[in-house]
C-alpha cells in the first residue's frame, strides 16, 4: 500500500501522498498526520456493494481539489469518483490474479493500468483497446535495498515461506514435497491472517514433516526479515494469485526463491540467478536441487539492480508520460 506513494515522493515526481481508505464506521473522515511523509485518510462507505462510494470522498474532492494522480486498487471506487477526478491521472492495480476486478464502466476511465504479467495486459486491451498497460507489479516491485536485506544469520530452516493461511496460497504443495524428500528437512511458514494454521498442523503431523509456524497474527517486518535470513530457501506456492510481494522481499534478504511455476503472475521475477520455478507436482526436486547449489544464486544483487524504487519509478514516468494526459501533467519529469 505505501511503496508507490512513498517512492514518488522520494522521487521528486510529486511533493505530498495521501494513502485514502473506506470505512465502514459511522465515524466521520478521520486523519492521521503522524504517519512520516504520508498522510491516511478514512472515507465513510454508502454501503458494502463494490465498488465502493462515498459521499464523504466526493465532498473532500470537491472541497479540496482532486490529486494531480488517483491510484485505485483491488476492488475500486464507483464511477462518481472517477468523474470527480477526470482531470487526475488515474492509475489501477487489481493486486490479484484477475486483470480487472472492476466493471468496465470503472475501468474505462483509467489512463494507466499496471499488471503482474503480460497476459493480464493482453486481457485489459482485450476490454479496453488501446488503454495504456504497463507490467510493473506493486508488490515485488518499489521496493527498498533496506526494508529485507541479509543479517549473516545461521541457517536453521532448510525453507521457509512467508503467506497467507488461506487456500490460494497452496501450502499442500510445500507439505507433500516435504514428505517426498527422502532426508528430514526443517520449514517454517508465517501466516499474518487467514484461518487455515489448525488445519495446516493437523496436516503436516499426518505427513510426519518438520514444519514451524508463526501466527497469525503475524510478526513485524524486522522479525520476518530475521527469520528469512535464518532460512536456505523462500517458496511461493500459489498459483492463482497476483505477483507476491516476497518474491523479491526473499531475494533481498539474500535467499533465492522456489516458485510454482504455474504461478498466474509474477515468473519474470525467478531467473537463473534468483532462483527456479517448478511444478507443484515436483516441489521436491526443486527444494533439493536449490539446496543442492545455494551458491550458485545471487538473488539480492539482481534484485537491487532490477526492482528497486528507482528503477520502478524510471519505468513508471516513462509509462505516465507516454500518455497524452501524462505528458500534459508531467511533462518534462526526470528522477
Amino acid at each position: 500500500m505505501e511503496r508507490l506513494p512513498l517512492a514518488c515522493l522520494r522521487s521528486g515526481l510529486v511533493d505530498s501522498a495521501e494513502i485514502w481508505t473506506h470505512s465502514r464506521e459511522a465515524e466521520p473522515v478521520s486523519i492521521d498526520h503522524d504517519n512520516g511523509p504520508l498522510r491516511r485518510k478514512a472515507f465513510r462507505m454508502n454501503g458494502p456493494a463494490a465498488p465502493f462510494a462515498s459521499n464523504d470522498m466526493l465532498g473532500h474532492i470537491a472541497a479540496f481539489g482532486a490529486p494531480d494522480i488517483l491510484c485505485v486498487w483491488g476492488l475500486g471506487v464507483n464511477e462518481e469518483i472517477m468523474r470527480a477526478c477526470s482531470d487526475s491521472f488515474k492509475i489501477y492495480n487489481s493486486i490479484d490474479a484477475p486483470a480487472l476486478r472492476i466493471p468496465p464502466d470503472v475501468s474505462r476511465h483509467f489512463d494507466l493500468v499496471l499488471t503482474g504479467a503480460d497476459w493480464q495486459s493482453m486481457e485489459v486491451q482485450r476490454i479496453h483497446p488501446g488503454m495504456a498497460t504497463l507490467v510493473l507489479p506493486l508488490g515485488p516491485e518499489f521496493a527498498s535495498e533496506t526494508m529485507f536485506r541479509p543479517l549473516g544469520l545461521d541457517k536453521i530452516y532448510d525453507v521457509i515461506y512467508v503467506a497467507a493461511a488461506q487456500p490460494y496460497k497452496c501450502h499442500e504443495v510445500l507439505f507433500v514435497a516435504l514428505a517426498k524428500i527422502p532426508v528430514p528437512l526443517k520449514a517454517l511458514c508465517i501466516c499474518g491472517y487467514g484461518e487455515m494454521v489448525d488445519a495446516f498442523k493437523s496436516r503436516t503431523a499426518e505427513l510426519g514433516v518438520d514444519v514451524e509456524f508463526i501466527g497469525p497474527p503475524g510478526v513485524g517486518y524486522e522479525e520476518v526479515n530475521r527469520y528469512m535470513n535464518q532460512s536456505k530457501i523462500g517458496v511461493v506456492c500459489g498459483v492463482n494469485d497476483g505477483a507476491p510481494a516476497i518474491l523479491t522481499e526473499y531475494m533481498l534478504a539474500g535467499i533465492p526463491v522456489l516458485a510454482n511455476e504455474k504461478l498466474a503472475c509474477g515468473l519474470q521475477y525467478i531467473t537463473s540467478d534468483t532462483g527456479m520455478a517448478f511444478d507443484g507436482d515436483y516441489f521436491n526436486l526443486g527444494i533439493v536441487e536449490m539446496l543442492g547449489r545455494l551458491e550458485t544464486f545471487s538473488p539480492r544483487k539482481t534484485a537491487c539492480e532490477s526492482w528497486l524504487w528507482p528503477s520502478s519509478m524510471e519505468k513508471l514516468v516513462c509509462a505516465i508520460q507516454s500518455t497524452e494526459r501524462g505528458h500534459l501533467i508531467f511533462p518534462n519529469e526526470e528522477l
